[in-house]
């Protein structure tokens, strides 16, 4: 899949655009993250990308078709999408819940393929020791993993994610953020994720989108986006950086005035 965003503008108010004339293209199987401080639009590109909101300027194609046309069903089937939380709480078991990802291809009954691609997700996720708990009696980074599966069991050419390591602890954001790393590889999966720890992006992600004031601020590998004079500029932040195992290592050192 081709996503083309051709100056794209987002705002509720006017006056005050969210999203500043976006220009990118992502196109290859690859680990993208998102990043940039809260309030600069990650979210609202992320919702742009997936017809959640409509663009007030610009476009976003798929293929080279206007996202606008597309068929909500239609992008489902090829468009993951797991948001940064969520307040369903089903009294269904994992699979089930799993299950619903499924929706748009339910026929009556259920398939075996169904369930051959709920259980591959589970191992994917490492999960498959909840494939019968009830999903309102997990913990909340298992509801997360729950979540994350049920965005894959499509087998979607993109899945984008918006911070889906939020409410998990810092092992299991690495065990996670490591899986997601590892689809494009495997599955041949574009994986777009906004992302706030700044030192497991760049260990594990393929390119870096930092955003800054609705806007790309810049584009490229964690080495050549995560620098000192970005992170001053961006965050507000003094920082050395350091290069371990040929990924770049932030160590944060104060707040600088703005």
């Amino acid at each position: 899949m081709r996503i083309d965003l051709s100056k794209l503008e987002f705002g509720y108010d006017p006056s005050s655009p969210v999203l500043r004339g976006i220009d990118h293209v992502l196109e290859d199987p690859e680990f993208v993250c998102i990043m940039g401080p809260n309030g600069v639009g990650k979210s609202t590109l992320v919702h742009c990308m997936n017809k959640i909101l409509r663009p007030t300027g610009g476009a976003v194609l798929i293929d080279g078709e206007d996202i606008g046309s597309i068929r909500l069903k239609t992008l489902a089937s090829r468009m993951g999408y797991v948001p940064n939380s969520t307040e369903d709480s089903f009294p269904l078991t994992v699979v089930d819940t799993i299950m619903v990802g499924l929706q748009n291809d339910y026929r009556f009954g259920t398939r075996d393929e169904d369930l051959e691609r709920v259980h591959r997700v589970l191992d994917l996720m490492d999960i498959g020791h909840l494939a019968m708990r009830n999903f309102d009696e997990l913990s909340a980074g298992q509801h997360q993993k729950v979540m994350l599966a049920r965005g894959l069991v499509r087998s979607p050419e993109v899945v984008l994610l918006d911070e889906p390591t939020s409410n998990l602890d810092i092992r299991h954001q690495i065990e996670v953020t490591k899986t997601l790393s590892r689809l494009p590889a495997t599955e041949g999966m574009m994986v777009v994720m906004i992302s706030h720890d700044i030192n497991i992006t760049a260990k594990y992600a393929d390119r870096i989108i930092l955003m800054h004031d609705g806007m790309i601020h810049s584009v490229g590998t964690p080495s050549e986006v995560l620098t000192r004079e970005n992170l001053r500029l961006v965050y507000g932040v003094d920082a050395d950086i350091l290069e371990v195992d040929g990924r770049p290592h932030v160590i944060l050192k104060d707040s600088v005035p703005m």
